[in-house]
This record gives structure tokens, sequence and C-alpha cells, in this order.
């Protein structure tokens, strides 16, 4: 029985790699990535490596979650070493836990090896701190996914919100903060295409989201909370090549 590693591919950036990731893809007989994984990341694999697409994105699924556990478990069964590879961290909304738990139970091997996630690197990216003293002590990251029946409410009092997956439900989600209790005058900033050369941010607030949406690509960092002021300053302040 061969090993399972659920793999973090990072926020887009290939150089956002972690040490460990890279080398666990230079060696992996097979690799089973997603849609957000940079593709110039698969080229780090051998030449023999079997590269298999398995991405979700919105509704296009390539194949339900649980043909994917059960791809996993019979390379598992044939190969030595296979690679989950998923863009961010492999924990934060990529579904690496029902997988760890699926493969677990039959008895096979995993290693789960942390990834940067889009939640934290892409508000970085465009300069936003999360946490900032005197403005921001706590933050949360939420999904924006229309089917999950998340309760704004219990975030209204949360300084800075980080929300996955949330561009297609952008204005409903501005509308439930808002009657939630959130400051309709809130900043809020999208941070699109994080860590790559495509990065663009786009700034409103809460009100202006729900009145009249921004035009907005996926996929995108969607962040909510007076941190976003500071981003906004400094990008004003900085030259573009300062950017990081």
């Amino acid at each position: 029985m061969g090993k399972v590693y659920l793999v973090g591919g990072g926020p887009g950036d290939p150089d956002l790699l972690t040490m460990k990731s890279y080398r666990l893809l230079q060696s992996a007989d097979v690799v089973l990535y997603d849609a957000l994984v940079n593709k110039d990341i698969l080229r780090i694999t051998k030449p023999d490596c079997l590269k298999i697409y398995v991405g979700k994105r919105d509704s296009r699924h390539t194949l339900p979650q649980e043909e994917i556990n059960e791809l996993l478990y019979r390379f598992a069964r044939v190969y030595d070493k296979i690679v989950r590879l998923k863009g961010g961290d492999p924990f934060v909304f990529g579904r690496g836990g029902e997988e760890f738990v699926f493969l677990r139970e039959r008895g096979v091997e995993v290693e789960v090896v942390p990834g940067t996630t889009s939640a934290v690197a892409g508000p970085s990216s465009a300069l936003i701190p999360i946490t900032h003293r005197g403005i921001a002590s706590s933050f949360a990251v939420i999904t924006g996914h229309p089917n999950r029946g998340i309760n704004w409410a219990d975030f209204v009092k949360v300084d800075t919100l980080i929300i996955l997956m949330g561009v297609k439900n952008r204005q409903k989600i501005a509308r439930e903060l808002i009657d939630a209790g959130r400051d309709p005058d809130q900043p809020v900033a999208f941070v699109e295409k994080a860590t790559t050369p495509e990065q663009r941010e786009v700034f409103t607030t809460l009100r202006e989201l729900f009145e009249n949406p921004p035009e907005v690509e996926t996929p995108a960092v969607m962040v909510v909370g007076k941190v976003v002021e500071i981003g906004q300053m400094v990008l004003k302040e900085l030259p573009i090549s300062s950017k990081l």
C-alpha cells in the first residue's frame, strides 16, 4: 500500500510553495490536482509522473468528491507516492479532511503538508494586514458559498472578515452583513488572482457592494474591515513596482 500526501499548493505564486511540497512533487508517482493550482507547479514533477486534473470551479466539477476519494484509494493500492495537490492549504475549504478520514478508514497512510492559504496571502499581497494594533485584533475566515447557510450575525463583531468563494454571492453577503448590524460604510476589498502577475484589487464599501456591486473576477479573496483602509492608503502612495 502506498502513501498519500495531502499537499497545499499555496495561493498561486510557485515561489510560495513550501520546500517539503516541492520535494514531494519532484518524487511523486501520481499527482491529483485542483483547479486553483498554478499549472507551473506541475512542471516540478518527474517526466513519468501521472498527473490527473480533478478540479472543481463553481458548479463545474470534473469529478464528484466521492469519486476523487475512490481514485486516491485505488492509486494508493498501486503506486508508492501519491500527491493530492490543492490550492492554498488542504484543510482550509479544501475538503482535505474528508479525504483524510476516507483513506485512513481504509488503512491508507496519509500525511498532511500545510500550504499558505489565500485567506492570509491574498490580503497580504494587497498590503492589507488582517490584524493591526488598535484596529483589528480578530479575524474570521468564512466560506461565501451560497449553499452553506452561514449565520452572518455571528461575525458582526469580528474585526476582519475574510471570505473565500464569495464573488458570485457578494451582493447577498453585503446585504446579510448590513442586516446583521455591520457598518454599511465599512470598507471592502477584493483581491483577484492573489500573488500572481494578474493580481488586481477592487475597493468598495458594504453599502456600495449591496447597492451597486463592482465587477470582480474569480478567483478573488474578499476582505471586510477597517484594515482595508491601510491597503488603500499604501497602494495610493507607493508605485506599482513596490507591490508584493
